[in-house]
Order: structure tokens, then C-alpha cells, then sequence
């Protein structure tokens, strides 16, 4: 049985919207009524989704790509709070602002997003108090995840986020066999998404090469002896 487009393009939604953390465990029927209302959006690379200070117009789910959601300084630099990848959302504190949007947002590539209209969603909460109560707990987990976050930008240094991230992309249990991993971004993107600068990623890659940690070939970065990296790993942490 071939779905209608119009269906097809709801059932996407809702899929998208299942498997985002902030909707994890929300019955079908509630996830249904919050897709039934969402915008899909696409960007072209460099496109801004929002700048800071413009109206909100709810928050958003990525479907594809990546956003770059930063903020300006008054001397013109860009401080990157996080490149969103696909699942994620953001912005979500405009639900419960007046004001507009705090950053700019603007897409690293070729990109999708769902915007979850602020309007239409919180006067379904208001006629569904049972899903409001239930979306609370979900923000909550989504919350910890968030604290993660800062807590990889700010209470570690570089080296413990590279070592990290490459970790994470390693088969469980850590062995030492060499792993691949291959980049679905830039270096510069990468480097955004650690709160660093391109050359500083650059340098903490070309040490743990040095250490013969790691091996990187264009876009292919293979783990040497993982388990040696994590060993690295613990001691950095509890040198911090």
C-alpha cells in the first residue's frame, strides 16, 4: 500500500518528532496532534534559520544537516553555543518567553528542520494539561542532556572533548583493535561544535597523533589503540 504524499510527508514528521528527545515516550496520539501542526523547513547551506532578536516563531526539530546556533559579540566574534544535528532540538526556551530569539542560527549545510509552531503548541498543552505534564518529564531528560553539554564545553579542555568524541564512535566494549571513523562534516564545523577554533583542533589531533594514538587521512581519522585513548581520557578527567 503506497501512502499519499500528504500522508507520507506527515508519517516523516511524526517519526522524526518519535525519536527526538525532548517527545521520547509521548503516546501516537500525542505525537500526531504536535505533527499535525509542524512546518518542515529546508536551508541551503549559509542560510539563516533565525537571527538573534527576531521574533519567535516556536522551536525547532532537525530533520537533516546541521545548525550552527551562535552568538555575535560586539567586536564581531563568533561564539558557537552548539551545531544541532539531526533529532535534536532547540530553541524551546521561546515557549516560554515574550522576547525573541537569543542567537542567530544558520545552517552548516545543505539542511531540514521542523518548526514546532509556538502558538498552536502551547494551546494544545492548555487543552491537553495530561501532555503538558508528560512533556515535563521528557524536558527534563532533555535538560540533563543539555547540562552534558555545557558540562563538555566548559568544565573540559580540548583534549578531553576530542578524546571523547572519538571514543563515543568506537565499538563497546573498548578494545584495542584500530577503529575508523569516518567525518560527515568539516573541520571547521567539528572544531564549531567543541567551542574551538579550527587550528586548536588541528593541534589536538596532530598530539594524539604524535602519540600514535591516531592516524588521520582526509576525512578518515582511525583510532590507533582505543583503549590506550581512554586511558588518556581518565587521567585528563581526573586531573581537572
Amino acid at each position: 500500500m503506497t501512502l499519499e504524499p500528504a500522508k507520507f510527508r506527515q508519517a516523516i514528521i511524526e517519526n522524526t518528532l518519535r525519536n527526538c528527545q525532548l517527545f521520547v515516550g509521548l503516546p501516537s496520539a500525542d505525537v500526531a496532534a504536535i505533527a499535525a501542526f509542524t512546518v518542515s523547513k529546508n536551508l541551503d547551506k549559509g542560510d539563516y534559520l533565525f537571527r538573534a532578536g527576531d521574533p519567535s516563531e516556536g522551536f525547532y526539530v532537525m530533520q537533516k544537516g546541521g545548525i550552527n546556533v551562535h552568538r555575535v559579540s560586539v567586536s564581531g566574534k563568533e561564539q558557537v553555543i552548539h551545531v544541532f544535528r539531526p533529532i535534536e532540538s532547540f530553541a524551546e526556551a521561546s515557549l516560554a518567553s515574550a522576547g525573541g530569539y537569543p542567537a542567530d542560527a544558520r545552517a552548516t549545510e545543505t539542511s531540514a528542520v521542523l518548526l514546532v509552531p509556538k502558538a498552536e503548541f502551547i494551546d494544545l498543552l492548555r487543552r491537553r494539561p495530561e501532555l503538558a505534564l508528560r512533556m515535563l518529564g521528557s524536558m527534563s531528560q532533555h535538560l540533563r542532556v543539555l547540562v552534558g553539554l555545557v558540562d563538555d564545553l566548559t568544565l573540559k579542555d580540548m583534549e578531553t572533548r576530542v578524546a571523547n568524541w572519538l571514543l563515543k564512535r568506537c565499538p563497546r566494549p573498548i578494545g584495542n583493535k584500530p577503529v575508523e571513523i569516518k567525518l560527515d562534516r568539516t573541520k571547521r564545523v567539528l572544531a564549531a561544535e567543541f567551542g574551538a577554533s579550527s587550528e586548536t583542533l588541528s593541534r589536538t589531533l596532530a598530539k594524539f597523533r604524535d602519540q600514535k594514538l591516531i592516524r588521520v587521512s582526509g576525512k578518515m581519522i582511525t583510532v590507533i589503540r582505543p583503549q590506550e585513548l581512554q586511558e588518556l581520557l581518565r587521567r585528563h578527567v581526573g586531573e581537572l
